[in-house]
């Protein structure tokens, strides 16, 4: 099983993409998490990466296509995996599509967490509140979730992320799921429309 989760800053990506890991035996490919490691170690796509982050703007699609495909020839892959915060834009999408058929690979479904702005907006900025007070060392400071940056994330999730589901929408791959309820009953109905749409 190959998955894209979409949705907006705080709609709970990462939630479900954990927790269809662990249902489906799968990894998680996170682009944030790709992102932060490769800044932190200091390598060359980090590098080019870190003005972006640290400004809470997207990542130029050359940058993260690279991190993708380093990503994706992993052996961890061949099983399937879940991909969350990646792609972004309808663009990325298309270069996914590509990067995947260079690989043998396709994507089965694009999974979209639709969850109002103002549930976003909440959700974002309360965690970044509780990163803040735990301050314990092996906490990585997440740069793209301060309160100061959140209204930016949301302005271009909708400018950009809008395009990708007619993208997939399109091309019949898309599942529409009500994020704005407890996480276990976003899930139950992902694993429902995943068994149903087999």
């Amino acid at each position: 099983m190959r998955l894209v989760i979409l949705g907006g800053p705080g709609s709970g990506k990462s939630t479900q993409a954990r927790q269809l890991c662990r249902h489906l035996g799968i990894v998680e490919i996170s682009s944030g998490n790709i992102l932060r490691r490769a800044i932190a170690s200091q390598t060359d796509l980090g590098h080019k990466a870190q003005p972006y982050v640290e400004k809470g703007e997207l990542v130029p699609d050359e940058i993260l296509i690279e991190f993708m495909r380093q990503r994706l020839l992993q052996p961890d892959t061949a099983k399937g995996w879940v991909l969350e915060g990646y792609p972004r834009t309808a663009f990325q999408a298309e270069e996914l599509d590509f990067l995947l058929e260079d690989l043998n690979q396709q994507l089965d479904w694009a999974i979209y967490l639709t969850v109002p702005e103002s549930v976003m907006m909440t959700r974002s900025v309360a965690r970044s509140q509780n990163q803040a007070q735990d301050s314990t060392p092996s906490t990585k400071s997440r740069l793209d979730d301060h309160p100061e940056i959140v209204p930016r994330r949301i302005e271009l999730f909708y400018e950009r992320t809008v395009p990708i589901l007619e993208y997939y929408g399109y091309r019949q791959k898309l599942l529409t799921i009500n994020g704005n309820q407890p996480s276990e009953q976003v899930q139950q109905n992902i694993l429902h429309k995943l068994e149903l749409d087999d």
